[in-house]
């Protein structure tokens, strides 16, 4: 459900009635009061309680199915209360749960705000981190690079070696372990999520002009080439690092499937840019599927039926689309 005082609550509801008649049926994990108010606001039916995700699929076309999640205290649009942090966590596990038990095929999450949860006890950077935490519980599972953030839209797709971080903290996370780790998780994703056999990944500069032979820094030279050079022996498809300012333009997307960026704004400019709207957050490294849209909670326009839902049916439509390609891939 997310911070149920955010927008989740009214572009859930107009998701729902964007998508009810369509293959992509979901469920909400979450509190029936605050949902159901947003439906009436904009003349849907009320929706369908439900107890278990079997249930989903009679109840879809009728309403929005819900698996409730009681609030610690009433949740008014724009006035977050840290006092339903647990009630939010509880329905991020429980939706982990449900796909562990292949109850649920795929998992997305509505916008939650860590500022709220931290004053809630909430100990991880933010979803990413947490959901690579849960992933522990899948039996027989074990992490070998980590969960990472790749954002879609606008035809690109774009992973992160760091993420939420200073910039000042960057150069020091720009390593070849962690380089190694984002690449190897990208070209799996890319074929087991978005069925390239074989994907070719861009791999963008820390340093202006890829550093330019050391004058503006030697990161390119003394870890990103040779890295990549060494995984192109092993079969992974990736470029030397190439300059952030070129690499996003028209006639160099035709040259890729995916991108490595090495920070956050670096690689979030480009796809907000060509699809501010309908962009998309999905976790990769993972035993489960979960996107999410490429927004916040929207507190400062909460309620007042100015939220788009572009971005949430875009993530319902790629949950599908990645739990789909899951199923077929060997």
């Amino acid at each position: 459900m997310g911070d149920p005082a955010g927008i989740g609550p009214e572009i859930t509801a107009m998701a729902w009635q964007h998508l009810h008649d369509t293959e992509h049926q979901f469920f909400l994990i979450g509190d029936p009061v605050i949902f159901a108010n947003a439906l009436a606001k904009i003349g849907l039916p009320a929706p369908r309680k439900i107890t278990d995700p079997s249930q989903c699929t009679i109840q879809f076309t009728k309403g929005l199915p819900i698996l409730p999640i009681e609030l610690a205290t009433d949740a008014k649009p724009s006035q977050p209360d840290p006092a339903n942090g647990p009630a939010i966590l509880r329905s991020i596990e429980q939706a982990v749960q449900y796909c562990r038990e292949g109850k649920a095929s795929a998992m997305v999450t509505n916008p939650i705000a860590k500022s709220v949860l931290y004053k809630a006890g909430f100990a991880h950077p933010g979803h990413t981190e947490f959901l690579g935490e849960l992933a522990k519980t899948f039996a027989n599972w074990k992490p070998p690079h980590g969960p990472i953030m790749m954002l879609a839209g606008g035809g690109l797709r774009v992973a992160l070696v760091s993420v939420h971080c200073a910039l000042s903290e960057v150069p020091s996370k720009i390593t070849a372990p962690n380089v190694e780790r984002a690449i190897r998780v990208l070209h799996t994703a890319l074929r087991q999520d978005f069925d390239y056999h074989a994907p070719r990944i861009a791999l963008c500069a820390l340093n202006p002009h890829a550093g330019e032979d050391g004058a503006m820094g030697r990161e390119e030279m003394e870890i990103l080439n040779p890295l990549a050079k060494r995984l192109r022996v092993e079969g992974i498809d990736v470029s030397d690092s190439i300059p952030a300012d070129t690499l996003f333009r028209e006639e160099a997307r035709a040259g890729y499937d995916g991108v490595l960026a090495m920070y956050h704004d670096q690689g979030l400019i480009p796809v907000k840019t060509l699809d501010f709207h309908g962009g998309t957050n999905i976790t990769l490294g993972l035993p489960f599927v979960r996107v999410s849209p490429d927004h916040g909670t929207g507190f400062d326009i909460a309620g007042q039926g100015l939220a788009r839902p572009d971005s949430l049916i875009a993530a319902l439509k790629l949950a599908t689309q990645i739990a789909h390609s899951r199923n077929q891939t060997p």
